[in-house]
């Protein structure tokens, strides 16, 4: 796997690029400073994922990931960082991040860069945890007003939850095709780009008015 670390801490960023080597799975491309060297490296190496840090001087993580995006709408970017501040985590979820996650929980890193190749999209137990809450809608989803059937809500909820498709598949004892199918279904029905912003969507739209019924 070929990544990108964008962090304006050089040490923090040598020594991530230490610790994920060792593994003998990665391979970090490039080592950038600040939002706005991510875009341009980001373009020089395409790498499978970037690992990228949000609070930096000048351009922010977030807006380097939203101009990345533009430009290459399967880009898979992970977010690492010491800041779990509500209004970052939503503007991660928003732009179609493929994760969150913070750094002091380095144990989880290699194994979060592994789940997003796999399609999957990573948050860590204290973003979970704050999400409902932090998107929580006003109304009971209808499932039933977007013409959602009760088995493509059971996909929904498994995308949620960061399952891929090959998991999904083992656990609603369905072939990988259909589980693709029925995936490619919701986002017509939804209007979504991608499984992440499907998994957005259920936490913003329905696990957050569930919570409040």
């Amino acid at each position: 796997m070929k990544i990108v670390v964008i962090d304006d801490d050089r040490l923090a960023a040598m020594s991530l690029k230490t610790i994920l080597e060792s593994t003998g799975q990665i391979t970090v491309a490039a080592i950038g400073g600040s939002g706005a060297e991510a875009v341009p490296l980001y373009a020089a190496h395409r790498p499978d994922v970037m690992l990228m840090d949000i609070r930096m001087e000048g351009m922010s993580g977030i807006d380097a990931g939203k101009e990345i995006l533009r430009t290459y709408p399967d880009a898979r970017i992970l977010y690492l960082t010491t800041f779990s501040d509500d209004e970052y985590i939503i503007s991660a979820l928003n732009m179609g991040a493929k994760g969150y996650i913070l750094k002091q929980d380095f144990e989880v890193i290699a194994p979060a860069l592994e789940a997003v190749m796999r399609g999957q999209t990573v948050f860590g137990d204290q973003i979970i945890g704050k999400l409902p809450e932090l998107m929580r809608a006003k109304e009971q989803f209808d499932f039933r007003a977007h013409g959602i059937t009760e088995k493509e809500r059971e996909i929904m909820e498994q995308v949620a939850a960061g399952h891929s498709n090959r998991e999904i598949a083992g656990q609603l004892y369905l072939s990988e095709g259909t589980v693709r199918n029925y995936i490619s279904t919701l986002l017509d029905k939804l209007g979504l780009r991608d499984r992440t912003q499907l998994a957005v969507f259920y936490y913003t739209k329905v696990r957050a008015s569930e919570g409040q019924s």
